[in-house]
C-alpha cells in the first residue's frame, strides 16, 4: 500500500473516530477534549489542569529515579511492595440508602496504569477475582504514559473485563485519552463522562454519575452529570480526581470515589505523602473523608505512577458497602 492510501485510510478512520465521539459526547465535548489531546504532549509546568506541576509527564526524571534506585536494592523491594494488592473495606452509611440497598457491594478500582508493569497487572487481575461484589466501578487512568499509543492499556482493559461479573462503570483520568473510549464500551465499559445513570434493586433506585477528567483537561461538567437527580435519592459520583469535591458536595451528590493521588505512593513511615500531585487539602487525599453533608473515599490506587514502585503506601482496591440508617 502506497503513501497516499495509508493517509486517506487514516484520515478516513479519524473521520470516524470523530463522527463516533460526537455522536456519544455532543460535538463541543468530543471537539474540546480530542483538540487539547493534538495541541500537545501535557507539560510538567502549567499547561492544563487546577495545578501547576505535573511530575507525571516529567519523563526524564522517571529515568532518573529508575536507575537510582536500581542501583539499591530498594527498586525491587518497592516492587514486590507494589504488587501486593489490598483489599480494602469502606462501610457508607446515610439516611438516604434505600433499605433494600442496605449491604449492597461496590467493587471500586483506580489508577491501574495497566500497561506499565506486567507482574502487577496480574496480581491486579488476581486480586479482583477473589472479590465479591455487586458493582464495579474504575475511576480513571488506565495507561501508564499521558500521550503516545494507549493499544497496551486497551489491552489491560480487556483482560481486567474477563475478570470482572455485572455490570461496570468508569470515568476517564488525566492519562488516558478519549480515543479510548469507543474500544472500552465496545468491551462492556460503560463510561460515565458528565452523565448518569440509575441502580435499581426491587424497583428502587440510586443514583450513580460520572465525569470526565477535572485535574488536566477540564472537561468535567458537574451540572450535565446532576441533571437526573433526585435530592430525595442517594447519589454517588465518579470523577477521577477528589479536587472538585466542594463542587460535588454543593452539586448535591451524597458520596464521591476518586483517585488520582496514589495516596503519595513513596511516602514516609507512617502513610505520610510527600507529595500528592493534587490541588486538594490532605484530608481528601487518600482514604475516607467527609465534606459537608457529603461522604467521600479517594482510593490509594492499584497501579503505580512515574516507575513501579510503592514504599509505606500498599495498593488498594476497595470494596464500598452501603448501609442503610
Amino acid at each position: 500500500m502506497n503513501s497516499v492510501n495509508l493517509i486517506a485510510e487514516y484520515l478516513d478512520a479519524e473521520s470516524r473516530l470523530l463522527a463516533r465521539l460526537e455522536r456519544r459526547l455532543g460535538v463541543v465535548h468530543a471537539r474540546q477534549r480530542l483538540g487539547i489531546e493534538n495541541d500537545h504532549a501535557q507539560r510538567v509546568f502549567g499547561g492544563g489542569g487546577l495545578n501547576f506541576f505535573h511530575p507525571e509527564n516529567w519523563y526524564s526524571i522517571q529515568t532518573l529515579m529508575r536507575c537510582a534506585l536500581k542501583m539499591t536494592r530498594l527498586y525491587e523491594k518497592g516492587r514486590r511492595n507494589a504488587c501486593n494488592i489490598e483489599l480494602r473495606r469502606n462501610r457508607v452509611q446515610h439516611v438516604l440508602i434505600p433499605e433494600v440497598f442496605n449491604g449492597y457491594r461496590i467493587l471500586h478500582l483506580s489508577d491501574l496504569h495497566l500497561d506499565m508493569d506486567e507482574d502487577i497487572t496480574r496480581s491486579i487481575i488476581g486480586a479482583v477475582r477473589q472479590v465479591d461484589y455487586d458493582v464495579c466501578v474504575l475511576t480513571g487512568d488506565y495507561r501508564a504514559q499521558t500521550f503516545g499509543s494507549h493499544d497496551g492499556a486497551l489491552e489491560g482493559l480487556k483482560r481486567l473485563k474477563s475478570a470482572l461479573k455485572g455490570d461496570v462503570y468508569a470515568v476517564l483520568g488525566n492519562h488516558d485519552s478519549i480515543r479510548m473510549l469507543p474500544a472500552m464500551e465496545d468491551m462492556g465499559y460503560r463510561l460515565l463522562l458528565n452523565e448518569g445513570v440509575s441502580i435499581q434493586r426491587r424497583s428502587v433506585s440510586i443514583q450513580l454519575a460520572g465525569v470526565d477528567d477535572p485535574h488536566y483537561y477540564r472537561v468535567d461538567n458537574l451540572q450535565a452529570a446532576a441533571e437526573d437527580n433526585n435530592l430525595q435519592q442517594f447519589s454517588m459520583l465518579l470523577s477521577h480526581t477528589p479536587e472538585i469535591f466542594r463542587q460535588a458536595a454543593h452539586a448535591g451528590f451524597h458520596f464521591m470515589m476518586s483517585g488520582h493521588t496514589h495516596g503519595g505512593q513513596i511516602c514516609f513511615p507512617g502513610g505520610i505523602p510527600i507529595t500528592l500531585d493534587s490541588d486538594c487539602p490532605r484530608f481528601v487525599g487518600k482514604g475516607a473523608w467527609h465534606w459537608g453533608g457529603m461522604l467521600g473515599y479517594t482510593s490509594v490506587g492499584a497501579g503505580t505512577s512515574i516507575i513501579p514502585i510503592r514504599f509505606n503506601c500498599p495498593p488498594e482496591i476497595t470494596l464500598h458497602t452501603l448501609t442503610s440508617i
